[in-house]
């Protein structure tokens, strides 16, 4: 069972912290603009940590920071810590990327005026080892990469172990803070103010410990149903084995009762206990005490 990191212990990297922190308005509009070299006159929070229904067996996806600027572009800024295998960071961004157009299409827009979207995953780690500080993705032509799809997708993944590469200070400096550096220039600085105050707020424990409950009793639920399914499964092999084993019993039984009527039938015919003996393998006592029994001998 993974363990739950005590409120004390959060900074940047944890998305309950980072959410809270890019409530600031201030501090998420400044972020987004460094990472795509534009400018933002104001964001509108679609919701903080929106939840996707994906209306497919009740399940649901939550995006970190969701917002949209005053331009109709959405963002969708993810914190990602886990550099796992199984976590395929590009279908997962390409999933993510496909949630928000639905979301956007299910408040009644027709394709055409589907919004630019971006999707921002700030990652620990390298994603694809090349030590670059940003990698940004659009479509593009494969025969003549002048050629643009303009679907205005991007997608864009920061690297903290690339802060040597970035150009902008505030990036660079941001990468090696999320790398877990001490807070460097005013940006930077001010984003850490941030985390001190949020993390200062008495209602924001609250609501961590509430949601760290919350995981820790899904975590026994989960748990608990993965011992009663192994103890189901341990019963079902264990009452195959006990049949199979009961089955080879029978069995084993019938053959003895089969011999024993080839014994019976053969002291009935006076043949010799000795060659009864040499062709079933009973001993002769075992012969003679049969015999005994079914009043033979």
């Amino acid at each position: 069972m993974e363990r739950i990191k005590t409120f004390d212990e959060l900074t940047i990297r944890d998305n309950f912290l980072f959410q809270h922190v890019m409530r600031n308005e201030r501090l998420c509009k400044h972020l987004i603009e460094k990472f795509l070299n534009i400018q933002i006159r104001s964001l509108q929070y679609q919701s903080f940590e929106k939840t996707i229904d994906l209306r497919l067996e009740g399940k649901s996806i939550r995006l970190d920071v969701f917002v949209e600027d005053n331009e109709g572009r959405v963002y969708d800024i993810e914190m990602q810590c886990s550099n796992s295998p199984r976590n395929d960071l590009a279908k997962r961004s390409r999933f993510y990327q496909s949630l928000i157009d639905g979301e956007l299409l299910d408040k009644g827009k027709p394709y055409e005026e589907l919004n630019p979207s971006y999707v921002i995953f700030i990652c620990t780690f390298d994603p694809f080892h090349r030590g670059l500080p940003i990698y940004t993705f659009t479509h593009c032509c494969n025969e003549d990469n002048r050629v643009q799809l303009k679907d205005e997708e991007t997608r864009m993944f920061l690297n903290s172990k690339g802060s040597e590469n970035a150009a902008d200070p505030d990036i660079a400096a941001f990468l090696r803070y999320v790398d877990g550096k001490a807070a460097e220039g005013r940006f930077v600085e001010s984003l850490d103010q941030e985390v001190h105050l949020v993390k200062s707020m008495d209602k924001v424990r609250r609501e961590y410990m509430i949601l760290s409950d919350e995981i820790r009793r899904r975590q026994k639920e989960a748990a608990e149903e993965g011992w009663q399914e192994g103890m189901q499964k341990g019963m079902q092999k264990g009452m195959q084995m006990g049949m199979q084993k009961g089955m080879e019993k029978g069995m084993e039984k019938g053959r003895e009762k089969e011999r024993e009527a080839n014994i019976l039938g053969m002291l009935k015919e006076k043949i010799p206990m000795e060659t009864i003996s040499r062709i079933t393998h009973y001993s002769l006592d075992q012969i003679q005490k049969l015999g005994k029994l079914h009043g033979l001998l």
